[in-house]
């Protein structure tokens, strides 16, 4: 191919040019959020808070700017998304060939799409619960000082682990496609895994019991849906083997 006979000073320079227009990408949509929606991001990011009647508070003169270029730079990723996705796989399509192109063009939809998943049910599902309950069921009686930024880094590092949760049965699937796993191993692992994803559950969401079964359920869930995608992916690859010979 075309890509593979130009020099390594060639793919850095090429390289080069994607991290840019990336960079680019980024900041043209840093501004446009800032300047376009970031009151109605603000609103958005807020109001499992606001809910609960509880006022978020900045202690330094430039936190609530920098929470605000953080907010936009947030929204600027997927702002972004399009023009990121495009440069790096127009970098990388050349070296590729045409069964793994068609691998990577139905693999990044849905990894997106799993990882969108991942963090509405985190941000609409679990963080609200886990929110009242920190803030009002076992703080009661005292009077919460949130600080936005705080509030912001906390909403981020909550949400952000469902979208890479949700990733599992796409990964499952690429492992079985790769014979690296098999159903069978799965399901024989089913009580250790049950309890490495509790384990995992645990580090990742705050030091209560409810934010911690929200989020080991839905990994479960997830886990149970991978053994019979496992299952169904092995059997669709046994019965090919079987028609070509």
């Amino acid at each position: 191919m075309e890509d593979k006979s130009m020099t390594l000073t060639e793919h850095l320079e090429e390289l080069r040019r994607v991290i840019i227009i990336c960079l680019i990408a980024l900041g043209v949509g840093t501004v446009i959020a800032y300047f376009g929606f970031r009151n109605q991001l603000f609103a958005l990011i807020t109001r499992p808070v606001s809910a609960l009647g509880v006022s978020l508070v900045y202690i330094t003169p430039l936190e609530a700017f920098y929470t605000s270029i953080k907010i936009s730079l947030l929204a600027a990723v997927f702002l972004a998304l399009p023009v990121i996705l495009w440069q790096v796989w127009s970098f990388i399509l050349p070296a590729l060939h045409q069964h793994e192109r068609r691998l990577v063009f139905i693999v990044m939809p849905l990894s997106l799409f799993l990882f969108l998943c991942g963090l509405a049910f985190g941000y609409f599902v679990v963080f609200p619960v886990a929110l009242n309950f920190l803030l009002i069921t076992v703080s009661h009686g005292f009077e919460p000082l949130i600080t936005i930024s705080r509030y912001v880094g906390f909403l981020v590092t909550f949400v952000l682990p469902f979208g890479l949760i949700f990733q599992m049965p796409l990964v499952v699937v690429m492992l079985t496609r790769l014979g690296l796993l098999s159903p069978e191993f799965l399901a024989k692992n089913r009580k250790v895994t049950v309890l490495l994803i509790f384990v995992v559950a645990a580090v990742l969401t705050p030091p209560d019991v409810i934010s911690q079964v929200l989020m080991g359920f839905p990994m479960v869930a997830l886990y149970e849906s991978s053994i019979w995608l496992s299952f169904l992916v092995r059997r669709r690859q046994e019965k090919a083997e079987s028609e070509s010979t």
